[in-house]
């Protein structure tokens, strides 16, 4: 469904990225992992075509990306919730799940849908209830989080890219997204799932990605590591001195 070969991204002499190959496969929550600086960022950004190759290739079903941009990776299938809560402040909660569907002359979805198309990509991910005509700014931050993942719900992708959005979610609507994301891929679609969180990896994750220092150091079935194990791979100094500890 998507993988990449020998992907690679230098910015003057730092490398970012260095020949990670990976293979996506549908129906699958796949993790990635690794520490800070370890080319996690650069990945999601590739992926999502914000920024393009230095070397190698992006195929989606099989056909290399050619065009780097958001929109041109949105048009084959791609959503990405980035790490950064991204919204307009001050328009409503409506307008940001609808952001960027609307062309400068026509509207994509229809003024009469537009409150039903809002709240149905909501309803699945917040049992907080969140106010479609509120500023988006004036809401607390796991509200805006949850906005801004229902936006890339709203877009129906085929592989959606979540980078971290737990983080600021309580346990109902944290709960309530793993369960959307597990229906997803059980219906067929792909979810890269960047998290910090051991316990969010071990529920959710069928394959997992490690990186470290810009390359991958392995690609594995989820059920065949422990937690030790993955932290052993994506920081190997500091999985021995827990070990120690113990």
């Amino acid at each position: 469904m998507l993988d990449t070969d020998d992907l690679s991204k230098t910015y003057g002499e730092t490398r970012a990225l260095e020949g990670a190959t990976i293979a996506f496969a549908p129906s699958t929550i796949h993790a990635i992992l690794g520490e800070n600086g370890s080319g996690k960022s650069t990945l999601v950004k590739l992926l999502s075509g914000v920024v393009a190759p230095t070397r190698g290739a992006i195929r989606i079903d099989g056909r290399a990306a050619t065009r780097f941009s958001p929109a041109s990776f949105q048009e084959r299938g791609l959503a990405t919730v980035f790490q950064e809560v991204l919204i307009a402040p001050d328009r409503s909660v409506v307008d940001n799940i609808l952001l960027g569907r609307d062309g400068l002359l026509t509207r994509a979805t229809p003024r009469a849908r537009r409150r039903d198309v809002a709240r149905e990509a909501l309803a699945p991910i917040a049992k907080t209830a969140i106010d479609l005509d509120a500023p988006a700014g004036a809401l607390p931050l796991a509200a805006r989080q949850l906005i801004v993942l229902a936006r890339a719900l709203a877009r129906r992708p085929r592989i959606l890219i979540l980078d971290e959005v737990t983080a600021a979610l309580d346990f109902a609507d944290r709960d309530a997204v793993f369960e959307t994301m597990e229906a997803f891929a059980r219906a067929g679609g792909l979810i890269l799932f960047i998290s910090h969180r051991m316990d969010e990896v071990m529920r959710l994750a069928n394959r997992v990605t490690v990186l470290r220092n810009g390359r991958v150091v392995a690609t594995r079935e989820r059920a065949e590591l422990s937690s030790r194990d993955m932290l052993r791979m994506m920081a190997p100094a500091a999985a021995d001195e827990i070990v120690h500890g113990q």
